[in-house]
């Protein structure tokens, strides 16, 4: 899929990997680019990049509707929908406290979730759409630290592969995007669960959305801006006992014991 002559909505994208995206679109002509989000800083972050501002918290079903009913009423059938906004795991694992798992998984995954239940009725009539989730290299291996980080990632890329599976005969399209660390607000700070992360390289957001232009075209399930993310897979599925080994040896390396 190019994005050319497309209306393309991208949540989350008042800063980081979302406003790359939604800049990027811009530049490849799509015909109108929806950037949504809910910071403050969202009209002047669309202004500066040709985009449309429409506010959305993607943690409410309602307000994702919305979304997707103004940007059809003011632009046309949504082409390409990216699921992108998403928030940082709380560290810990099971000890989280029960609405801090609800906050990561109504954000994480029932944006996902609430956004196909949206299009996809409407694509099927139509004869298709592009989904992109952004999900996480997290969602294919793990996120040392915290749980809820790397229990949600998991699951969006589950319910991205369920879509593929069930709606793909539908020329209805899925990506999953799983970078690993990529230079925004989200990487900044000292956390251990963070400062793994840095440790094995940084990207920029730009690179992230060239990376996401090449998986469009090529219209590949996994897009990912570290091509070594591939590898690990690899291994992970190869021999899982000797994965778990490696990934516990990093475990004492960031977190001691």
């Amino acid at each position: 899929m190019r994005v050319e002559g497309k209306v393309c909505v991208v949540t989350g994208a008042a800063a980081g990997i979302g406003l790359a995206l939604a800049e990027r679109f811009v530049a490849e002509g799509a015909s109108a680019v929806v950037a949504a989000d809910i910071a403050p800083e969202l009209n002047s972050a669309a202004e500066g990049i040709g985009a449309h501002a429409i506010r959305c918290d993607v943690s409410s079903e309602d307000s994702i509707k919305a979304l997707i009913d103004e940007t059809e009423e003011r632009f046309g059938p949504v082409d390409l929908f990216v699921a992108n906004a998403g928030i940082g795991g709380f560290p810990g694992g099971v000890e989280v406290p029960d609405e801090e798992w609800q906050r990561v998984w109504e954000i994480n995954v029932m944006h996902h979730i609430w956004a196909a239940r949206h299009l996809v009725p409407r694509w099927q009539e139509r004869g298709g759409g592009y989904l992109l989730t952004t999900a996480s290299a997290a969602g294919l291996l793990s996120n040392l630290g915290t749980a809820p980080y790397t229990v949600t990632k998991h699951a969006a890329v589950a319910i991205a592969e369920w879509l593929s599976i069930t709606h793909g005969d539908e020329n209805i399209k899925v990506s999953v995007l799983c970078p690993q660390g990529v230079r925004t607000a989200m990487t900044a700070g000292d956390d251990p669960a963070v400062t793994n992360v840095v440790a094995q390289g940084l990207v920029e957001p730009e690179d992230v959305a060239e990376a996401v232009i090449a998986g469009l075209d090529a219209e590949t399930f996994h897009i990912l801006p570290h091509p070594e993310v591939a590898e690990y897979v690899k291994f992970k599925a190869a021999d899982i006992d000797s994965w778990l080994g490696a990934m516990r040896k990093l475990q004492r390396k960031f977190f001691g014991g």
